[in-house]
């Protein structure tokens, strides 16, 4: 294992003190988001509609009065230039022009009928021209999409186990939420993970990204149905596969007989058709939710002819009766309206253009500035999403991240960052540009961040 040298850090009491100034100046400046908060605990766990929204770094969740293109405006009427982008879902921009308009059309004709549209031939030709894959199916979301999929996967390839790499990927299967003992490398439950009942690491392995040596053990007694990953992890800091990983796993799953399933459900903005199309790879099943519908609750899974034929196989086998796959909202109106409009009007070279040239801007800034002050971070960037992360080197697996987690610093640049106006996804360092990003909030962003450091003493 490298040696990551240790990255330049404040003082832990100037840390402190600036953790106390900047909560007090949200409470100051956010008096109707704390009102609502108050009123709100009333009917709702830990005073909001879903518990993750309290994973903010402030005293209290930031109420939204309203979201257009890459801003939100508060209950206080603090505007905020969004770079966090509802944590992807809102990945080309709140509420596009092309998604308003075909959901206003559609919603007078029905908004779900457990029937296909008449668009559905036509969104079916776009999924393939765009993604790359012949086949599709819907959901309501990528964590159901990966759900049925792995169903799939364990049916048609009659395996139980399930392979996924230590830092997880970014959804909520039951099967997945599982970690790497560190000294034995076994699979071990996770303790944070709510309400277990089954053991899902008896039937789950988890290897280190990166790390082709592990993945080949891990599939060598020919019993694994699915490796089920990001192409780059995402949801535990931002870490990329190395130069040929991909290629190289891929070829170790065809030859073991697992099935290669990517969730590019936040990297789809590493170009247009994701990290697939960008990098020439076809996995056997591509997974997407959140943003692929412009924000939209839609999700869908591709697959290619012959996984399709065995699919077929399977349930045509199958005794009549419910497959366990599938939700009846799946594929409702609403959602296929969304989806045609963004793939007429989103997934382009167009869109992509404006993503990567704020992006550009962003990274040059933020890496100037590490320049200037001399300090040992690290900017780690695919296609218009990129992280600041407080260690020399950019990491290569779950453990790198782990060695250089600081969540005290990472709590106060997000909140520094939200008391002036620029908003970050709550976990890590992450920043993702929208096609309505602009260089006047690349430059707010900037600004703020010399700001903070200037507060840092650094």
């Amino acid at each position: 294992m490298r040696d990551t040298p240790t990255a330049q850090l404040p003082d832990v009491d100037v840390l402190a003190r600036l953790r106390l100034c900047e909560r007090e100046r949200f409470v100051h400046q956010h008096p109707h988001s704390c009102a609502l908060a108050t009123r709100s605990a009333a009917h709702f766990l830990f005073g909001v509609p879903l518990h993750w929204m309290r994973d903010w770094p402030s005293p209290v969740t930031v109420f939204v009065r309203n979201a257009q293109g890459a801003e939100l405006t508060c209950v206080d009427g603090h505007q905020y230039a969004d770079f966090c982008l509802g944590d992807t879902g809102a990945m080309f921009g709140h509420s596009p022009e092309p998604i308003a308009q075909a959901l206003a059309k559609q919603a007078p004709n029905g908004l779900t009928t457990m029937l296909p549209s008449d668009a559905t031939a036509r969104i079916g030709e776009r999924l393939a021209q765009r993604f790359g894959l012949p086949f599709w199916q819907l959901a309501m979301t990528a964590s159901d999409a990966n759900r049925f999929v792995l169903r799939w996967a364990r049916a048609i390839t009659g395996r139980r186990y399930l392979l996924v790499f230590d830092g997880c990927y970014h959804g909520a299967v039951d099967d997945t939420l599982v970690d790497r003992d560190p000294v034995t490398g076994a699979t071990v439950p996770r303790p944070s993970v709510l309400g277990a009942v089954h053991n899902h690491d008896a039937y789950t392995r988890v290897i280190p990204f990166n790390d082709l040596d592990a993945l080949a053990a891990a599939l060598a007694d020919g019993q694994v149905a699915a490796l089920l990953a990001e192409p780059a992890l995402t949801n535990f800091g931002l870490v990329p596969p190395l130069p040929g990983f991909w290629g190289a796993a891929q070829a170790l799953c065809q030859r073991h007989g697992t099935l290669l399933v990517w969730d590019e459900t936040h990297t789809l903005s590493t170009g247009v058709g994701g990290f697939a199309r960008t990098h020439g790879i076809v996995p056997d099943f591509w997974v997407a939710g959140k943003a692929v519908a412009g924000g939209v609750p839609c999700a869908l899974y591709g697959f290619g002819g012959d996984t399709a034929q065995r699919m077929a196989a399977v349930k045509c086998a199958a005794p009549e009766g419910h497959s366990g796959i599938g939700t009846t909202l799946s594929a409702n109106a609403l959602a296929m309206a969304a989806l045609e409009a963004a793939l007429d009007h989103l997934h382009t070279d167009a869109t992509y253009a404006r993503m990567t040239q704020a992006a550009d801007v962003l990274e040059a800034g933020l890496n100037e500035r590490l320049r200037a002050h001399a300090l040992p971070w690290t900017v780690t960037r695919l296609g218009a999403r990129m992280e600041l992360q407080f260690t020399p080197a950019t990491p290569r697996n779950a453990h790198d991240v782990r060695r250089a987690a600081h969540p005290a610093l990472e709590e106060s640049l997000h909140l520094f960052m939200l008391n002036r106006g620029v908003l970050l996804t709550p976990f890590h360092g992450m920043m993702l540009c929208s096609p309505a990003t602009d260089t006047a909030h690349v430059d707010q962003l900037l600004t703020v961040f010399d700001e903070w450091l200037a507060a840092l003493g650094l």
